[in-house]
């Protein structure tokens, strides 16, 4: 898929773990967990601002388009 989800990415540059950032964006563990591995086929923009929210970030900090040719 050529989007690219950098959720880790951040979440290690913001030293918050993946139950801490459930707590904070009121998603289940399990959600998250896919989004976090690049297997969701999509996100609701009310998930995403809440994750750029939490992480203080900028939705193209998550996400990334990666031309496949």
């Amino acid at each position: 898929m050529p989007i690219i989800v950098n959720l880790d990415v951040m979440m290690a540059k913001r030293k918050i773990s993946l139950n801490e950032l459930s707590e904070k964006v009121d998603l289940t563990l399990s959600n998250l967990s896919i989004l976090k591995t690049g297997k969701a086929k999509a996100i609701r923009f009310s998930t995403l601002e809440a994750i750029c929210k939490a992480l203080n970030c900028q939705p193209g900090d998550l996400l990334e388009y990666v031309n496949e040719k």
